[in-house]
């Protein structure tokens, strides 16, 4: 078995909570979801801290603080009907794209929302393997459609719903 995610960790705290396994467990299990064979593709993940997420944030998306977690699809994949599926990726070129992950965010989140880091990261990376398919929250149909996936996948790793 071939390895799906290639982590660079830049922030030591993600080593120590497990995110190569996490990362790896959370990308396959959502490609297998929806069908797709994880030995087909390759995601790059970066485990990082609220400083360098922060830049990551404004250079992207013009928003200069820090955020949980930022994709970069190799390709647009959105569907263009509100709710539906976006169209799987070919496997010609196996880069689905990007994941950026930051530290304090993201236990501050699980902190507040009373969960174990290891469940709110594995959520995140979820979340973010389903952008990198064209998966999105932006209309309230593809919302819809991204939190039952992620609730489905989640179930199935043995995580409780996020949303609940």
């Amino acid at each position: 078995m071939s390895t799906l995610t290639d982590l660079l960790i830049e922030d030591p705290r993600w080593e120590q909570a497990g995110l190569e396994a996490l990362a790896e467990t959370a990308a396959r299990a959502t490609l297998t979801h929806l069908d797709l064979d994880p030995e087909d593709w390759e995601i790059s993940i970066l485990a990082c801290d609220d400083a360098r997420i922060a830049g990551l944030n404004a250079d992207f998306r013009d928003k200069p603080t820090p955020t949980n977690v930022l994709s970069w699809p190799s390709e647009e994949r959105g569907a263009e009907i509100p709710g539906a599926r976006p169209e799987p990726p070919e496997p010609r070129d196996p880069e689905l794209g990007d994941i950026a992950i930051a530290w304090e965010t993201c236990a501050r989140e699980a902190r507040e929302g009373g969960k174990p880091l290891t469940d709110h990261a594995t959520h995140l990376i979820v979340h973010a393997v389903l952008h990198l398919l064209g998966y999105d929250h932006v209309r309230d149909e593809d919302a819809t459609l991204m939190e039952h996936l992620e609730t489905d996948i989640l179930g199935k790793l043995g995580i409780a719903d996020p949303y609940d």
